[in-house]
């Protein structure tokens, strides 16, 4: 018991002195605290003081630089304001001067209209004297001449009609007495022969068939009973196909060339081999070979442009062009006779020193026509003429396109030489063909139209029915009435006669004088 309270007496006692430490410890650090705390609280004293004494400072300075804004702004609008009052005072001295410019162009145009109108009334006046003096003129006019204005009129027009004829005559025959002139005869002449001379492309003339012989027994085998095929073929051609009674030829009528050539090939197939099928089967070959022709005759337009070396035309035209292959004028293939005229005119171009290129595009299609005339009506130069304006050609192809006949009046040089190398091309010996029968009923019809005439004495077809000689009664026909008739004759054989090239009409009118001396 008792070392238990001995220890127990120790355990207080270090108790005692462990807690007599800390509670030094204690009062330590609270005075550590304390004193840190106070030096925190000056710390914070000090840095307030100073923060609040800046504050105050940009306070004052922020104040002093609002008021020297203000007063800057205050001085500006003043200034601002001075000059608007300025403006507005000049405005208002600009304003009474307008007024005041107004006033007086008021006046100087209410004196003004007053002339005007004095102006006005004199001139009213002028005109009813001037009227009045005219009117007086004409009586006076009408007295001393003894006709009146109409018969004035009427009589100087006939003198001037009647001068302007003899003028015109005149003009002719100065022309050609010139164009008969032997140098410009022998130029001329050397121009169509070095041109003729250098084009070697000569082609035999051709003839359309219009019986298309069949191998015999292949009638009824290749186109039905009763040529059933046949109607089916001219349906898709539009021609006219009809089979001979013994069934050894079928005959051809159509004015469409290019449908006769679909017509012809269908022939020629049908009887090789018939197609089989009935009636769309049959429809469908012909129009295949249609189709067929359509891609040859496009590639002979392109064959021709690539021939004469000159840039392609619109689709349609060298469409037209590639027609040309199935028409014939007079037994000459119309395609080979473009090809031909283009090449002469453009030699006949390169020794006139015009433009060859041109010169060949004309020629080339101065027949386009001719593969539209089954569809309209008129001259073939004509309607070539309005699908080369139509399509974009140059006018001066196109003018020598129309030209070629005379059907329009010639524009241009190229005009004159296409119309030669259209005449070269079409005369040359081999190019055209023409029946017996034809050829005897033209003379007949050139001798019928020259001696309608009144005045004509005897009348003769020379070279060939291409020049025509009339001679006239001295005593009935003047020289100005034999220039006229040359001209109507012209044009009288043009509208009635189908011929090829031209054809030269002279009126011959002599004078003779007898005297007998005995």
């Amino acid at each position: 018991m008792l070392y238990l309270a001995l220890a127990l007496l120790l355990g207080v006692a270090a108790f005692a002195g462990t807690c007599a430490v800390q509670a030094a410890q204690l009062r330590r650090l609270l005075h550590a605290t304390r004193q840190e705390a106070e030096q925190l609280r000056t710390a914070a004293r000090q840095e307030a003081e100073a923060t609040l004494r800046s504050a105050e400072a940009e306070a004052a300075e922020l104040v002093q630089r609002r008021r020297a804004q203000m007063a800057a702004e205050r001085a500006e609008q003043q200034h601002l304001l001075a000059r608007a009052q300025e403006r507005l005072e000049r405005r208002r001295q600009a304003l009474q001067r307008s007024e005041e410019l107004g006033r007086t162009r008021e006046a100087l145009l209410a004196a003004r209209e007053q002339a005007v109108g004095r102006l006005v009334q004199r001139r009213k006046e002028a005109e009813a004297r001037r009227t009045d003096a005219g009117r007086r003129a004409r009586q006076m006019l009408l007295q001393i001449a003894e006709e009146t204005a109409q018969q004035t009129r009427a009589r100087l027009i006939e003198g001037w009609v009647e001068q302007a004829r003899a003028e015109a005559a005149d003009r002719i025959r100065q022309i050609e007495q010139r164009a008969s002139d032997p140098e410009h005869l022998r130029e001329a002449r050397r121009l169509l022969d070095i041109s003729s001379q250098r084009y070697q492309g000569h082609y035999l003339s051709e003839r359309l068939l219009s019986n298309i012989p069949l191998p015999p027994g292949t009638a009824q085998r290749s186109f039905g009973p009763g040529g059933s095929v046949l109607e089916i073929i001219g349906q898709v051609a539009h021609v006219k196909l009809t089979l001979a009674d013994d069934g050894l030829s079928v005959r051809l009528e159509g004015q469409d060339s290019f449908g006769r050539e679909i017509a012809r090939r269908a022939i020629a197939r049908f009887t090789r081999n018939a197609p089989r099928g009935g009636e769309a089967a049959v429809r469908q070959a012909v129009q295949a070979i249609a189709d067929e022709l359509e891609r040859e005759t496009v590639e002979l337009g392109r064959r021709a442009f690539k021939e004469l070396e000159i840039p392609r035309a619109h689709p349609e035209i060298v469409r037209l062009v590639g027609r040309l292959h199935y028409r014939t004028s007079y037994t000459q293939n119309q395609w080979k006779h473009a090809i031909e005229s283009a090449f002469l005119c453009g030699m006949l171009a390169a020794e006139m020193g015009l433009d060859v290129k041109i010169a060949r595009r004309a020629a080339l299609m101065h027949d386009i026509g001719k593969a539209l005339t089954h569809e309209l009506d008129g001259s073939h130069a004509v309607i070539g003429a309005d699908y080369a304006r139509r399509l974009g050609e140059a006018e001066v192809v196109a003018n020598a396109i129309g030209a070629h006949h005379t059907d329009e009046p010639f524009g241009s040089p190229y005009a004159y030489i296409v119309a030669a190398a259209d005449a070269m091309s079409g005369a040359r010996p081999g190019a055209r063909h023409e029946p017996a029968d034809n050829y005897v009923q033209r003379i007949e019809e050139l001798h019928r139209i020259a001696a309608s005439f009144p005045g004509v004495e005897r009348a003769y077809a020379v070279q060939a029915g291409r020049e025509v000689r009339v001679h006239v009664q001295q005593d009935r026909v003047s020289d100005l009435r034999a220039a006229e008739m040359s001209s109507e004759i012209a044009e009288q054989i043009s509208a009635q006669l189908v011929f090829p090239g031209q054809i030269k009409v002279t009126v011959i009118r002599e004078v003779s004088a007898v005297s007998i001396a005995s």
